[in-house]
């Protein structure tokens, strides 16, 4: 029995709560957006790869909404920062740098900020 592949993860519900097109879930998690509509309609993820980068996102998602609201959330990923040299919290996310935004999240979270 594969651990990763018997967590239940809900892609639709990580995407809506980080306000992304499918498309954009897809450039993340570098599958098509068809993919990803299968994943969230029928069949479950059962790609460990895929599993493992939603439960960063879904850390990602749930770090965001205890700092901002929808809106916030929705700017955040969007806008170059500083810490991030410029880039965007999607823009890490398409490189896999999940722990790099989490980070500074967490530091949000906290109230230190960067």
């Amino acid at each position: 029995m594969n651990a990763v592949r018997d967590i239940k993860i809900n892609p639709q519900k990580i995407r809506q709560s980080l306000h992304l097109s499918r498309e954009a879930m897809g450039r993340i998690l570098r599958v098509s957006a068809k993919t990803l509509e299968r994943w969230e309609k029928q069949d479950g993820v059962r790609n460990p790869d895929a599993i493992k980068d939603l439960a960063k996102i879904r850390e990602i998602s749930e770090l965001a909404s205890l700092v901002y609201t929808p809106e916030g959330v929705e700017t955040f990923l969007a806008t170059p920062l500083p810490e991030f040299q410029g880039r965007t919290a999607l823009d890490l996310m398409s490189l896999r740098e999940y722990d790099t935004v989490i980070a500074a999240l967490a530091a949000d979270v906290e109230g230190l900020g960067y």
